[in-house]
């Protein structure tokens, strides 16, 4: 049997280099001027092409109404969750833990880059309004429903949609588990849901393709390489497996809850 643990305390400088120099080249195209234009004539032909059905489509706009709800945000977590801890799919049920514990390292780097990075993009002024409010004929779903933008946070606007920080978990998700995946089956569903659960703020108007594309997705390849191509999240998952073994010891005698490869553990 393979007991090899999931992330190597050492570090990989080739693909850290490669995590590094990636996100470089996705912001200096991104502020290079005719990049710029390449990013604004895409992402208004994507906006209009998404949000314009939204005027008359009541399936459309029932369907991406839903999903820019933010308790809509809960339910893609815990799909998302699922998928991460459920054994012998990407990782083998003794492997679960640890890859919890990774994945939970990657995403606090990740929020930790994300404050740092916005801080930056609002002290250059590279900050952008959504396009919903930047198009006069844009279709705004809180025009359509407005008692749900006032009670369950109707997300079709922003002043300040760059970076996608949503798009940057989805993608962080998505490139962690793509990274430890083996067959193409599971990097068609992994992506395919990464590629879905980002659509409704796009449809919504609530960013821009590049909000996603290039802030996202920087963001989320500096947490990934800087967590698992360093010794971050092999020292630090074992550190977690080890305070937390006694909570588990614990939770695993409990009924149904005992049985998931989460709780069982190695």
């Amino acid at each position: 049997m393979d007991n090899r643990p999931l992330f190597q305390a050492k570090w990989s400088w080739g693909p850290l280099a490669a995590c590094t120099l990636l996100p470089i080249a996705l912001l200096c195209f991104w502020l290079w001027p005719f990049g710029q234009i390449l990013c604004l004539t895409f992402d208004e032909w994507l906006f209009h092409s998404l949000n314009g059905p939204l005027a008359d489509n009541s399936a459309w706009r029932y369907i991406w109404t839903l999903g820019s709800l933010r308790p809509f945000d809960i339910v893609v977590g815990l799909i998302l969750l699922t998928l991460l801890i459920r054994g012998e799919w990407v990782f083998k049920a003794s492997q679960v833990r640890e890859a919890f514990f990774g994945f939970l390292i990657t995403l606090i780097l990740l929020v930790v880059i994300r404050a740092l990075f916005s801080k930056w993009v609002d002290a250059s002024g590279w900050q952008h309004d959504s396009p919903s409010m930047v198009f006069g004929d844009a279709i705004r779903l809180s025009d359509f429903y407005p008692h749900l933008e006032a009670h369950w946070e109707l997300k079709d606007r922003s002043s300040k949609s760059f970076p996608g920080d949503h798009a940057s978990v989805l993608l962080v998700w998505a490139l962690f588990m793509n990274l430890f995946s083996r067959r193409l089956l599971q990097r068609l569903v992994i992506w395919g849901l990464a590629g879905v659960f980002m659509l409704p703020r796009l449809v919504a108007g609530a960013h821009w393709g590049q909000d996603d594309y290039i802030g996202g997705l920087l963001m989320a390849v500096l947490a990934l390489g800087w967590s698992c191509y360093t010794p971050l999240a092999a020292k630090g998952s074992a550190a977690l497996l080890r305070w937390t073994a006694p909570l588990f010891g614990v939770v695993e005698r409990l009924p149904w809850v005992g049985r998931l490869a989460v709780v069982r553990g190695a």
